[in-house]
């Protein structure tokens, strides 16, 4: 049924828009979206352009999973560089600044007006975080880019209205009405290959605000966070500084499985520290163009 769903978005973008483009983080629900994309057009190739938004701080295993992925099923990434839009000067990073994650929305919104896309397919999922439990399946962004949550048509019986005004655009979620653990059990029962960071082994980790970060040249610990070796994996993946490890023996997706169900614990709300200090802090970057 959530297959079913799911396809039927896809088909949908695919039949009223011009130019649409899938999301793809290199992460398991892009990993899911690009499969059912794969699946929903097959034996033709997916009729999207696949766009990664890189912030230049990503976990070198996702950029090498993202390439071998993308190849397996067809498709090539559409890149769009925030380290070299910095280095142009089309976007200014601010001094003393440690993660990218609110910078990516300028990257995404001048990429969208650069190849002219009516359309954003993305991963998120309703059960993640208050914002996105707000969200339509296809939600509406204005010529800015800007999401208003009270400007969003209604859905009923699973109708959707994909005309887009001049200048704006929309998202498109598929994956809306899926929990992670729909997910997780997606990528059991069809093998769909991850990146090694979604399972158990052994990192160089430090501690910071009761979480554990990867030691790396983006995010130095400091004198009082000592460096050790422990067996994590990532709920979620994104930018090396602000997304955290959980300590974790999960080898397989049905062990992964179990070990959230025990946890207690949102997958963000445990894992991404951008998400996790600041209530407002996803819908507020939604506001700005954010995914």
């Amino acid at each position: 049924m959530l297959e079913a769903q799911a396809i039927h978005v896809i088909r949908e973008v695919a039949a009223e828009t011009e130019r649409a483009a899938l999301l793809f983080s290199g992460g398991k629900d892009s990993a899911v979206m690009a499969w059912l994309a794969h699946r929903a057009f097959w034996p033709a190739p997916i009729p999207f352009d696949v766009l990664h938004v890189d912030t230049g701080h990503n976990f070198p295993e996702v950029l090498a999973y993202r390439d071998e992925f993308l190849a397996g099923i067809g498709s090539r990434p559409l890149v769009a560089s925030l380290p070299r839009m910095i280095a142009d000067g089309q976007i200014r990073e601010p001094a003393n600044t440690v993660g990218r994650n609110r910078l990516q929305s300028a990257a995404l919104l001048r990429t969208v007006a650069e190849h002219r896309f009516e359309a954003l397919l993305g991963g998120a999922r309703r059960d993640e975080e208050k914002a996105r439990a707000k969200e339509r399946v296809f939600s509406f962004r204005d010529a800015f880019g800007q999401w208003d949550p009270r400007d969003q048509r209604p859905e009923l019986w699973d109708l959707f209205n994909a005309r887009v005004n001049p200048k704006e655009h929309v998202r498109a979620f598929p994956l809306s009405n899926w929990t992670e653990m729909d997910v997780w059990q997606y990528i059991d029962v069809h093998g769909i290959a991850l990146p090694s960071l979604y399972y158990a082994h052994r990192r160089r980790v430090f501690e910071r605000d009761g979480m554990l970060f990867t030691a790396s040249d983006f995010l130095p610990p400091r004198e009082d966070e000592p460096v050790r070796e422990e067996h994590v994996r990532f709920r979620t993946v994104g930018d090396m500084t602000c997304t955290g490890a959980v300590r974790s023996r999960a080898l397989t997706p049905k062990e992964v499985m179990a070990e959230n169900a025990a946890s207690g614990i949102s997958e963000r709300g445990g894992s991404r520290a951008d998400d996790r200090f600041a209530e407002s802090a996803m819908e507020d970057r939604k506001r700005e163009g954010y995914f």
